[in-house]
């Protein structure tokens, strides 16, 4: 009789303690829509312009990102409530040469040119932005906010006079290097290794010559030497635009807890990278490596993102070629991929560490960045329900979102300023 009776109690409290775990969870997205909604939200890593570059991509299509292969356009920008985004002038590293640099700045100035050409054509939604001041006033219109930054020093080869070039075509910042080093610092991926133990002595010219111009210094990708070098000769705070906590993932590209607090003592800013092998370590499959591998000889290419590259060199036909096998690999062997709440784990860590002043996001979309339930820019709204899940308040959301950044952004714009002053 005891059983009898308790079965269905049991049943009932369970209903209850369900029903008032949906309603807490109805409220709590209900909350985190409408921070996200009134934020202004940036992300400041993301490599579109490698699709523009390549022709037949229309930013103002909603796009599928699986057969696509997009994570970004106007339209999942809309849908994702992100009112602003980073172009990464791309540049992947190549013959340290002068025939090589000046093909690099070559190839950079069409990728300029190509942006500078898709916001001609899209004038009606988007608008490109040097400020956060201008990013608000485009934000005002309901259009996209584009920021323009570079993704490695390559192309500027020798001629610290790229630096201006880059800067008055709106490149906000540069990041020293890409996954080798190159002719201003060691990376942080280089198999041969370190070759200066940090920067060059032109790494040192072009960290002042930044610092003159109010360009911020982007130490994504660079070694742990580089990173400290940077810091101790920056007069002005400095960012990691597509990075993470080494601590939570142990991948060389993201900073430890000692580089994270000399980021915090500099004034600067690390924005998260969403790259699941930068999140998470996910473990290897074999078979997926195999069949990369042999695709990418067979191409002529070592990663995924000169593969990328390459596609603009290739005709429509052979693009279409390896956009389905790349696709076939993807659906035999699916990637894993972290989550929003990996992800978060990030930021815990860094804001438990050195505090909430000093951390963004940065996703790397379309290079790499994706997450199982935020895949693409449409999905961003999943960040802020888990930063309210997690108790963070609607001043500390917007700090991420935007606020912390373009800190940096008018700290670096004003460090330019008292330069050009006390001449």
């Amino acid at each position: 009789m005891k059983n009898r009776i308790a079965t269905p109690l049991l049943a009932c409290l369970a209903v209850t303690v369900f029903s008032a775990s949906a309603q807490d969870d109805k409220a709590l997205i209900k909350k985190a829509h409408k921070i996200h909604e009134k934020a202004f939200t940036v992300d400041t890593h993301a490599d579109t312009p490698m699709l523009l570059s390549r022709g037949g991509f229309d930013v103002t299509k909603d796009n599928d990102p699986r057969t696509t292969n997009s994570k970004i356009d106007y339209p999942r920008m809309r849908r994702g409530g992100l009112d602003a985004i980073f172009w990464a002038v791309y540049l992947g590293q190549g013959p340290r040469t002068p025939e090589g640099h000046e093909t690099a700045k070559n190839k950079a100035l069409a990728i300029f040119e190509a942006v500078n050409t898709t916001l001609k054509n899209t004038a009606s939604e988007a608008a490109l932005a040097t400020t956060p001041e201008e990013a608000f006033q485009i934000g005002k219109t309901g259009k996209r906010v584009i920021f323009i930054g570079v993704e490695n020093g390559y192309p500027m080869g020798h001629d610290i006079t790229m630096l201006k070039q880059f800067y008055d075509k709106g490149a906000r910042y540069m990041t020293l290097c890409h996954s080798s080093n190159n002719d201003i610092c060691d990376s942080s991926t280089d198999p041969k290794g370190a070759e200066y133990q940090g920067l060059s002595p032109l790494g040192e010219q072009v960290v002042a010559e930044m610092n003159r111009l109010g360009m911020m210094i982007d130490v994504s990708h660079v070694s742990d030497s580089t990173f400290y070098d940077v810091v101790r000769l920056s007069k002005v705070p400095i960012i990691a635009s597509h990075s993470g906590a080494k601590a939570i993932c142990d991948h060389p590209r993201n900073l430890t807890d000692d580089m994270l607090k000399a980021l915090a003592k500099n004034g600067g800013v690390v924005q998260l990278n969403l790259l699941s092998d930068y999140v998470k370590t996910i473990p290897a499959s074999p078979e997926r490596e195999a069949a990369q591998k042999a695709m990418m000889d067979k191409w002529g290419v070592k990663d995924r993102r000169a593969m990328m590259a390459a596609m603009s060199k290739l005709s429509e036909e052979d693009q279409k070629k390896l956009r389905e096998e790349f696709m076939a690999i993807n659906k035999k062997y699916p990637v894993q991929l972290a989550t929003v709440k990996d992800a978060v784990d990030h930021i815990d860590h860094i804001v438990k560490l050195i505090g909430i002043d000093h951390v963004g996001m940065g996703a790397d979309f379309d290079g790499g960045g994706a997450l199982a339930d935020c895949f693409d820019v449409s999905q961003y709204e999943n960040f802020t329900v888990e930063f309210v899940r997690r108790g963070y308040s609607k001043k500390d959301i917007e700090k991420i979102w935007s606020g912390n950044f373009f800190r940096v952004m008018k700290a670096v714009d004003k460090g330019k300023s008292m330069e050009v002053a006390s001449k």
